[in-house]
């Protein structure tokens, strides 16, 4: 399964960079994707990545502040998050998506691993 980590408290305008790593089987093969979910509500995409690295895609809200990557080798996925808002503040996932090279949310995402929290103090 996946598992996220890097989550932590920071203030607004600093950074944190997430992890996702796959323990059982190889991310290679699979877009990759960043979803994060507020109390309450629906789990949110945020981005993603195909399985060569060559094409990402963001929501608007965190365009030119967050970078996704990813290293197949290390079977782990990245979500560099800088200049953080009291807005990002909620629990992140990833996921494994179903068409390799399909970065849209549609695509279908599956094997989700526990989140890790990103708080983000005003």
């Amino acid at each position: 399964q996946l598992q996220a980590s890097g989550g932590g408290l920071v203030q607004a305008g600093g950074s944190l960079r997430l992890s996702c790593v796959a323990s059982v089987r190889p991310i290679s093969g699979y877009a990759m994707g960043w979803f994060r979910q507020y109390p309450g509500k629906e789990r949110e995409f945020v981005a993603a990545i195909d399985r060569l690295g060559t094409t990402t895609n963001y929501i608007d809200s965190v365009k030119g502040r967050f970078t996704i990557s990813r290293i197949n080798g290390m079977n782990t996925v990245f979500l560099q998050m800088n200049n953080l808002k009291p807005e990002d503040t909620a629990v992140y996932y990833c996921a494994a998506g179903n068409d390799p090279y399909a970065v849209s949310q549609r695509n279908t995402w599956n094997y989700w691993g526990r989140g890790t929290q990103v708080t983000v103090s005003s």
